[in-house]
């Protein structure tokens, strides 16, 4: 079997396939980067009028809303499961910015 560094070196496609997948986990992270400073601000602007940050209506909205954009491949769990570390790694993440 051969070694996968050297594979990597020889085959053109692997090497443009991997590239490719790199590129989306980078506009992944640019995204999620996006969305946070965007929910920062929106906290902030709830808190200094005395708003919960909060609201599990617009979250299961969200949700229902995301269900029916999906085209897949990704599943209805995964879609659900994905979407939910995303809400709390933003929770968690503008607690730190404010």
């Amino acid at each position: 079997m051969p070694d996968d560094s050297a594979v990597t070196t020889e085959d053109h496609l692997l090497r443009q396939m991997r590239d490719q997948v790199i590129d989306n986990d980078l506009k992944l992270i640019q995204a999620i980067n996006s969305r946070l400073a965007l929910v920062a601000r929106l906290r902030s602007y709830k808190e200094d009028r005395g708003l919960d940050f909060v609201d599990p209506s617009r979250e299961e909205w969200m949700h229902r809303y995301l269900q029916g954009a999906n085209k897949g491949p990704l599943s209805s769990e995964g879609l659900t499961e994905i979407y939910g570390h995303v809400l709390e790694l933003t929770k968690r993440e503008t607690v730190r910015r404010a």
